[in-house]
């Protein structure tokens, strides 16, 4: 193995604590003392290419440039912008179709990516990297990426807002009059067994709770359909969890459930029940089934009156209210 020269050795721990313009100028010195042939062996030593050598010649022996500088003013690669004026106008037009938001704003944002941007850009014009395109984007086109946001809400019907007040004044008078008033609605089917949930818990550190890795139903276990009841004077919840299809019955069934379980000791002397639901799924206010369901059960000796009221406008509304 060929031992290395002092001047590489010199180089080896001196250069890596240098910036770039104390390196050429310290090589730059170097060759000046070595005479004839010094740029060569200074090139060969430090990894520097004789080009950056010649430019620290020419920077001892003319004007100095500024302490607060490494390079010249100007010095380094110029801006795409700058080698391709048009760089900006042909990417607005790239862009534009897929603008959203407000034109008159400064701050516009598209959904496209940046590195399909720069591709297209590249096909259709000169080569751009996706950073560099990003970049003027944001800074120069006042763009930002950004997801959709859900702000657009179709047309109410006419009746909306009476329908929600006179919910609102039915869950008053209940209450004032010790009557139970929930809310109901099912959630969406979850797996059963050890899958990855959305959240957090505390655990021991470096200890994570095993799950499986694929999502893949067990063929066992299966899914559950949460039916959850919310009681609102007691601010208490039920949840009953169906193996089977979400249908009025099945909603139906956990409401008598709650009432056997939480409803009937909290409210002993209860004869009516408001239940507020949307009007969706199972508990749909035009679903027949459920509104026999809730007429069944009131007739099976629960003690409420066999009595039920669906608002006229109520399958046009978020929101029916039904009394049994």
């Amino acid at each position: 193995m060929a031992t290395r020269s002092p001047l590489e050795r010199k180089y080896e721990q001196l250069l890596p604590l240098l910036n770039e313009r104390q390196r050429r100028l310290v090589a730059a010195a170097d060759a000046q003392l070595l005479g004839h042939g010094g740029i060569l062996r200074v090139s060969a030593a430090s990894g520097l290419s004789r080009t950056t050598i010649h430019r620290g010649l020419r920077e001892l022996e003319g004007a100095p440039i500024p302490d607060d500088r490494v390079r010249e003013a100007g010095g380094g690669r110029k801006q795409i912008e700058q080698q391709q004026p048009a760089v900006l106008r042909e990417l607005e037009q790239l862009v534009a179709p897929a603008t959203r938001g407000d034109p008159m704003s400064p701050l516009r944002w598209t959904c496209k990516n940046t590195t399909r941007l720069a591709a297209e850009q590249s096909r259709k014009v000169y080569p751009i990297g996706a950073r560099t395109l990003a970049r003027s984007l944001e800074k120069d086109l006042n763009y930002s990426l950004q997801a959709n946001r859900k702000t657009r809400e179709e047309a109410s019907h006419p009746d909306r807002n009476a329908q929600f007040e006179y919910i609102a004044e039915q869950t008053r008078m209940f209450r004032q009059r010790g009557q139970a008033v929930i809310s109901v609605d099912t959630k969406k089917k979850e797996l059963v067994g050890e899958f990855k949930n959305g959240g957090r818990e505390w655990q021991p550190k470096r200890s994570p709770e095993a799950v499986q890795t694929h999502d893949f139903p067990d063929k066992v276990l299966g899914k559950v359909a949460p039916y959850g009841v919310y009681e609102v004077s007691g601010n208490r919840g039920w949840v009953k969890a169906g193996l089977d299809h979400d249908t009025a019955e099945f909603a139906t069934a956990a409401i008598g459930r709650w009432w056997r379980r939480m409803g009937s000791p909290t409210y002993p002397e209860a004869s009516e029940l408001l239940i507020l639901a949307d009007s969706g799924g199972s508990n749909r206010s035009r679903t027949r089934l459920w509104k026999v369901a809730l007429q069944r059960l009131a007739a099976s000796g629960s003690g409420f009156v066999t009595f039920l009221r669906v608002p006229a406008n109520g399958a046009k509304s978020n929101i029916a209210c039904s009394v049994i």
